[in-house]
């Protein structure tokens, strides 16, 4: 039962701060990012650290967490109706000198497999720098109330694939990486992302600029699927490395990633949904 209460409180908390900060402005949704982009990161050298038995390089890991604070406030400036191009071209040149520097610091570093050091420094600027970096170009480009949805959706499916998966989920998923996720689960979450998006676009359609419905199932579709791939590749980290949770910041919930995981696949992949619908 106190699980629970701890659950419930630290969720609320999460849910209230990350739609505060998305209806506040495009800089407190940047600072959101780059507040998640911290704990990810870190979260995720430890899982590589927990895998690979090499100990922590607080040089390296500051290095690799600055490369993606540059190249977030990279992507929120290119975007920002706001900001001159110069500004955009003051933080992209930090980021060109971060990708210079990691290669030359790995001469030094003495590592037994240089090459996995690398490996994980390229995956953590891929899998956290880039979608959080495409999350403030989808929030310049199209608007706080479109990022909101998306947040939206993803909440609805885990919801909708929770509760139908734990009812009368049978069939396993993708039981070698996680064994309680089902395909009634999935469709579970896809079938209330569809009807939550039909009832977004026909009450809320002068929030997301008139966008007709049929688009709007689509990005609801694209949401459900992406998240689950985001939850199965973190879960695939998570099990090769042998850790439960990420981390601990979230009682209840375990760490930042645990949170963001289905959100680093389907920014990317809304954003991307998005442009292609706008050019036809």
């Amino acid at each position: 039962m106190n699980n629970v209460v701890t659950r419930s409180i630290s969720g609320t908390a999460y849910i209230l701060l990350v739609i505060c900060c998305i209806m506040c402005g495009s800089w407190f949704f940047l600072g959101l990012t780059m507040l998640f982009a911290i704990f990810a990161t870190m979260e995720l050298k430890r899982i590589f650290r927990t895998k690979s038995g090499n100990k922590p390089r607080p040089a390296t890991d500051c290095l690799d967490l600055c490369g993606i604070l540059f190249m977030i406030v990279s992507a929120s400036l290119a975007s920002n109706s706001q900001i001159v191009f110069e500004g955009f071209a003051a933080f992209l040149i930090p980021y060109i000198f971060y990708l210079i520097a990691r290669g030359i610091m790995e001469l030094y570093a003495r590592d037994e497999n240089p090459l996995e050091a690398l490996g994980s420094s390229a995956l953590t600027q891929t899998y956290i720098g880039i979608p959080l970096a495409t999350a403030n170009l989808l929030y310049n480009m199209s608007g706080p109330n479109m990022v909101l949805a998306m947040f939206f959706f993803i909440w609805i499916n885990d919801t909708g694939a929770f509760c139908v998966g734990s009812m009368i989920g049978r069939k396993r998923l993708f039981e070698r990486i996680s064994p309680k996720k089902s395909w009634e689960g999935f469709w579970g979450g896809l079938a209330f992302c569809v009807i939550f998006s039909i009832l977004f676009a026909l009450v809320f359609d002068k929030f997301f600029y008139d966008m007709p419905v049929v688009d709007f199932i689509g990005m609801a579709v694209m949401v459900s699927v992406f998240a689950t791939f985001g939850d199965l590749f973190e879960s695939l980290l998570k099990r090769t490395a042998g850790v439960k949770d990420s981390g601990k910041i979230m009682p209840g919930h375990g760490g930042i990633l645990d949170r963001i995981d289905s959100f680093l696949m389907v920014a990317p992949a809304c954003f991307c949904y998005l442009l292609i619908i706008a050019s036809l």
